[in-house]
């Protein structure tokens, strides 16, 4: 499966990795290299705990298009 993630650069310096598809899986490295790799993680144990639970795996996402003037 193939998730988009998200990367951001926080005032302490440390790159947060999120993957807005599947509430609360985050993650957070020194590089946003090591940030991307930690969430690859986050996303295998997040599927985990949320098949033992019954929970859907991820959220319906779609992409829009958003004209801009």
């Amino acid at each position: 499966m193939k998730f988009v993630i998200t990367l951001e650069h926080d005032e302490d310096g440390v790159w947060i990795a999120e993957c807005p598809s599947i509430p609360g899986c985050i993650s957070q490295g020194k590089t946003k290299d090591e940030a991307a790799a930690n969430v690859h993680e986050a996303i295998l144990d997040c599927f985990e705990i949320r098949a033992e639970q019954g929970m859907p795996l991820t959220l319906e996402t779609r992409l829009v298009e958003v004209a801009v003037a």
